[in-house]
């Protein structure tokens, strides 16, 4: 991994992506973005996890996300990732009404056999692309483009119409992630 792609400030605030595999369009079923959910409301509960805004798109999300002392950005998501993956397979593996359950596993399988540092499936892709956000301008670039991903895809005409978005908390109402620190224009608080 590139030194470009790596979390410099423990106590900065950051966007990533992060993707399936193979860029499997996995997230199709709201069980699953549930899932990812779940342990994002954990983090924030238990791992001084600051979430700005988020969005689960079918085969990615997006986050801009920052952690307090003593916990660390990269330790963090790697919890999400790991927990998530584990739970993904799982209900993937379990869910009666998945059509695609056998090739999906497969998938998980052979990135796993491909993989260095992964002993059994692989989910995730490893590369995370932290990008540390710097200025107002930055981080407002990044919180639109996350709201703006599932217009952009056809999904929805406005991104706040979109569940699987913060886009919601920025339009005044409250979404799925509650405690998502909606972040002012003129005064970022991070």
């Amino acid at each position: 991994m590139s030194r470009n792609y790596k979390f410099h400030n423990p106590e900065g605030l950051y966007f990533v992506s992060f993707a399936v595999v193979n860029w499997i369009d996995v997230f199709t079923r709201n069980e699953y973005k549930n899932i990812v959910l779940d342990s994002l409301r954990y983090a924030i509960e238990h791992k001084t996890m600051r979430v700005f805004a988020w969005c689960i798109m079918t085969n990615h999300v997006h986050l801009i996300f920052g952690v307090s002392e003593p916990h660390k950005p990269e330790l963090v998501l790697g919890d999400i990732k790991r927990f998530t993956s584990k739970r993904l397979i799982e209900a993937i593996r379990t869910n009666p009404k998945e059509s695609r359950r056998e090739w999906l596993i497969e998938q998980f399988t052979n990135a796993g056999r491909s993989s260095s540092n992964t002993t059994k499936h692989q989910f995730w892709r490893h590369d995370n692309k932290p990008i540390e956000l710097w200025s107002n301008a930055v981080i407002m670039q990044k919180v639109n483009y996350i709201h703006n991903n599932p217009v952009e895809e056809g999904y929805v005409f406005a991104a706040h119409e979109y569940l699987y978005s913060s886009a919601i908390d920025y339009a005044g109402g409250q979404g799925l992630l509650k405690g998502i620190e909606v972040i002012d224009q003129v005064n970022v608080r991070f």
